[in-house]
């Protein structure tokens, strides 16, 4: 860790558990750590002074930018004598947390955290600053129980958390349908059981859920014991893209070491690039990380269609991420947040022009 940036410890998390979009943790993530399979080119410089640049995120192909641009090396490429430092999470509120305590600097994640850290530290917190990855969301149940959309009501369908990305998209779902369900206690015309991912396939192979709201890999662990996709998230949105991953970075950071942030931008960039051209040379990359995570590679019957439903891109998808919180607030589980200032895609346009790519668009929520 750089001697410049000392940690601060800030007892975060008793506030993240009393607010109104609640995120539980799932267990803190793993500590730094190196990359030391990536060379450093002889003669390469610190970016900024910098010893290190922290950056977490999940062991999910949702985040799967993060996790070829890992296993490629990308990251510490483009950091030079800046060690590329990891900590993957499970939960949204372990990595805001450690994002406000300053054990990471950077983080891959889903739109509802990133807006709830957002929003709950009065705009303080973090911005986003790039995209990373759309789709891969499905309703997957039970075909002997739930045989069509109407066949919902009355039943128990898993969600990751209270107030997640997925379990505001269900409830927003469920209410479309015209199903009245407790935002908090998840009852009513459907149960909602808020399920960590980890043990969603085991609670749906014991019978205790009818089917679950997940994104990938969990979808197709539940369709490889034989569930069925009933619903695909992306048919309910526009041109069937909405964001799922985002890339967050400090406000301390970003203000202090923008050099070091447009690398990890850069290397985001290349990465999307090389997963869009090279897919299943990028869908072996992605497994092989998340096994070096993990322990444990994903099967091909459950690695193929999870990653087939996933489109990659450095576009944030502004607009989505707007309505996402509407949702959230339709549901009961946000007060109206004022979004602006979320969003600084500086940085990120500046390398899409030098990349010879079209700039993004931050829909009205950027800073200035």
């Amino acid at each position: 860790m750089s001697a410049a940036r000392p940690l601060t410890t800030l007892r975060t998390l008793a506030v993240i558990a009393t607010l109104p979009l609640l995120l539980t943790a799932c267990g803190y993530g793993s500590k730094a750590k190196s990359d030391d399979t990536a060379k450093v080119a002889a003669g390469a410089k610190k970016i900024d002074g910098l010893d290190s640049v922290r950056i977490g995120y999940f062991g999910n192909l949702t985040h799967a930018t993060a996790l070829v641009g890992r296993e490629q090396g990308l990251f510490q490429k483009e950091l030079g004598a800046t060690k590329a430092e990891y900590a993957t999470f499970n939960a949204g509120p372990s990595e805001i947390e450690a994002l406000n305590s300053g054990s990471i600097d950077i983080g891959w994640i889903g739109p509802s955290p990133a807006i709830n850290g957002y929003t709950k530290s009065n705009g303080k917190s973090l911005r986003i600053i790039g995209g990373s990855a759309s789709g891969g969301v499905k309703l997957v149940v039970n075909p002997k129980k739930i045989k069509s959309l109407k066949d919902v009501k009355g039943k128990k369908i898993a969600t990751p958390q209270l107030g997640n990305t997925q379990d505001v998209a269900f409830l927003n779902w469920a209410a479309e349908q015209g199903y009245k369900i407790d935002p908090q206690s998840g009852k009513g015309d459907v149960t909602v059981v808020r399920t960590d991912n980890k043990i969603t396939p085991d609670a749906y192979k014991s019978g205790s859920i009818d089917g679950a709201w997940v994104p990938e890999p969990t979808a197709s662990k539940l369709v490889a014991e034989g569930g069925k996709v009933l619903l695909d998230e992306s048919t309910l949105w526009p041109d069937k893209k909405f964001v799922i991953t985002n890339i967050i970075v400090s406000q301390k950071f970003l203000k202090a070491h923008p050099k070091a942030v447009e690398a990890v931008l850069k290397a985001s960039v290349e990465s999307n690039k090389w997963i869009n051209a090279n897919p299943d040379a990028a869908k072996t990359a992605a497994n092989k990380q998340l096994t070096a995570d993990s322990g444990k590679a994903l099967p091909a019957n459950v690695l193929d269609p999870a990653w087939s439903s996933i489109s990659f891109t450095d576009d944030p998808l502004a607009s989505t991420l707007n309505t996402e919180a509407a949702h959230a607030v339709k549901a009961g589980l946000l007060t109206k947040p004022d979004l602006k200032g979320i969003y600084d895609l500086t940085l990120l346009n500046k390398v899409l022009k030098a990349e010879g790519e079209s700039t993004v668009d931050d829909a009205g929520l950027g800073v200035g």
